[in-house]
């Protein structure tokens, strides 16, 4: 059944990538020698174009007990509340982008602690990585990603609205460690929903 679900996503990969980004001509999808999955190969140089998950940072910005959340603005699940988070960029560090993504969407700056979160999402090709952090001021404002902030307690966390699984999960766990006083690592793999 594994392999059924890879074979699955290139094949569906498929019709993303028509074209060679060194050399412009058509690609097609094969096994490579040594390989064992499909991948867009050149009909021309021959170039391996290996398409590989996403990996998502971002922070738990905590100040005196409460969490930073920001409102979405854009889709997916505009509207709803999430943690800052967002993809890597080449050239940076894992707490570099959490630093970067929560000064882009929330205006706001933090020290970055311990890695607290790791959730595989398989089905999207993503890998998010969640980093305690703590707000330096209060001195915070919605960037362009964002409709509104609001740093809440944990009973003010509105549950029915949170956009991801992976900050639902990611939040439980926080609020739960820190009622024991410890902030163990937490991994986990968010499946698809069946309809």
């Amino acid at each position: 059944m594994r392999n059924l679900r890879v074979v699955a996503f290139c094949i569906a990969s498929d019709t993303e990538m028509k074209f060679c980004s060194h050399c412009s001509a058509p690609v097609a999808l094969r096994i490579p020698e040594g390989d064992a999955l499909p991948r867009h190969v050149c009909t021309a140089c021959g170039m391996i174009h290996y398409q590989n998950p996403k990996m998502v940072v971002g922070c738990i910005p905590e100040w005196e007990g409460k969490i930073l959340l920001c409102r979405r603005a854009i889709e997916p699940r505009r509207g709803l509340w999430t943690l800052p988070a967002g993809f890597m960029e080449n050239g940076e560090t894992t707490f570099q982008g959490a630093m970067r993504e929560t000064l882009e969407e929330a205006n706001a700056r933090v020290e970055i602690d311990s890695l607290y979160a790791l959730y595989n999402i398989p089905h999207i090709s993503q890998v998010y990585l969640l980093f305690r952090a703590r707000l330096l001021d209060l001195d915070f404002s919605a960037g362009e990603e964002t409709l509104e902030l609001k740093l809440f307690d944990e009973a003010e966390i509105p549950w029915n609205e949170i956009a991801f699984a992976t900050v639902r999960n990611t939040l439980t766990h926080y609020f739960d460690d820190r009622r024991k006083g410890a902030f163990p690592f937490h991994m986990g793999t968010i499946e698809a929903v069946k309809p």
